[in-house]
């Protein structure tokens, strides 16, 4: 824990927050034994009661404590862990406004040792020699000290505070447990329909408008070899469609590669990485080492992570050559890429690295880049497999 210092906000804060949860934590808590006796009164007061007290702790603390579910129904835990702090909270509170006063009043009054006795408090001018100045040094060196404590003890009572209130206002370990097993799931099932999605348009280009582009030039290819009678701007214009629904056409099998290539269905990482290795211009050695196929969406990522890279180095590195290592060590997939270019890469560079990051995020990866200026860049990538 950061000691914060006496004239730092920080420290002022904390005590504000230890002051005021004093009158907040007596008022609540008399509300709250009042409403006990009314059960329709607690159950529509807690909810409000507990609401003021979470705000003191965002507002001072800057912490936000998570609301619990159904906090209205006197029959869950939830209602009376709240009950319970509302009703401890004026002991703990008035014990720690105690101790915090006393400090900083103490620091105060030692710190004012050296003024004249008639301007010091009648127990210390007849309890102590203040004209005495190893008296005053020894009062001076007290206030000093108690001034250096009254922070740190004002921020351990407001952690304290804190503490409590975590485990008594905020949910349970088991609510805590289910809410975080909900989120796992529904991440998944939100990656999972997106890679379903991306499959289906990869489905569609490729049946649908990928074909209808593989017509049209071919008949402008048989339109190109044989009206050679035709007017030489109508044959410059056919020539120039034709070759602009080539270049279409290539532009259109490259972006449904990206999306998510049939081979990779079909015949795993081996063969889809094997497709754009092989299209790099430049040589890319390829190392491919998994005995057992993982999921369909970290095989996604995995292909997702090696052509972006790839295309990075195409675009940015001035590359002669990579080399690609994926491989499979028990539940972890490990990805590795690596090029002799110009090095420089980060994240803070362009959006294709906070791509990469934020797709390995999404399956609770990890990602380490080592992109020296002058080269080389090398792309480390650790993916769950299941």
């Amino acid at each position: 824990m950061k000691v914060p210092r006496p004239w730092s906000a920080r420290a002022w804060l904390d005590t504000a927050h230890v002051m005021i949860g004093l009158p907040v934590g007596v008022v609540l808590g008399g509300l709250t034994v009042a409403a006990i006796a009314v059960p329709p009164l607690l159950r529509r007061g807690m909810p409000w009661f507990t609401r003021i007290q979470r705000s003191r702790f965002e507002a001072f603390l800057g912490v936000r404590i998570p609301p619990v579910n159904s906090p209205s129904e006197l029959r869950s835990r939830a209602t009376w862990r709240q009950i319970g702090y509302h009703l401890l909270s004026p002991f703990v509170s008035l014990a720690a406004a105690l101790l915090v006063a006393l400090t900083w009043s103490s620091a105060v009054v030692g710190m004012l040792s050296f003024l004249p006795p008639r301007f010091q408090r009648p127990p210390l001018e007849f309890l102590f020699d203040l004209r005495d100045g190893k008296v005053v040094a020894a009062f001076m060196a007290l206030g000093l000290a108690l001034v250096l404590l009254a922070p740190l003890l004002a921020r351990g009572m407001a952690a304290l505070d804190l503490s409590v209130a975590r485990t008594l206002l905020g949910p349970s370990r088991s609510e805590l447990g289910q809410r975080i097993e909900t989120l796992t799931e529904s991440r998944a099932g939100v990656i999972d329909a997106a890679d379903a999605e991306r499959r289906r348009i990869e489905r569609d280009l490729h049946d649908g408008a990928q074909q209808r582009l593989v017509s049209l030039a071919m008949n402008l290819g048989l339109a190109r070899a044989t009206l050679t009678d035709l007017p030489e701007p109508a044959r410059e214009a056919i020539v120039r469609a034709h070759e602009e629904a080539k270049q279409v056409l290539k532009e259109l099998r490259d972006f449904v590669r990206g999306l998510h290539p049939a081979v990779l269905n079909d015949q795993g990482l081996d063969a889809a990485l094997s497709g754009i290795a092989a299209r790099a211009p430049f040589p890319v050695k390829l190392h491919v080492d998994i005995e057992r196929r993982t999921t369909p969406t970290i095989e996604a990522v995995a292909f997702f992570i090696v052509s972006e890279a790839l295309t990075n180095i195409a675009k940015h590195a001035a590359a002669t050559k990579a080399e690609v290592s994926v491989r499979r060590e028990r539940d972890r997939l490990h990805v590795s890429v690596y090029d002799d270019g110009c090095g420089g890469a980060g994240m803070h560079r362009g959006t294709g690295l906070r791509g990469l990051a934020q797709r390995i995020d999404a399956v609770d990866g990890s990602l380490r880049l080592s992109s020296p200026l002058g080269g080389p860049t090398t792309i480390e990538v650790e993916l769950p497999c299941e």
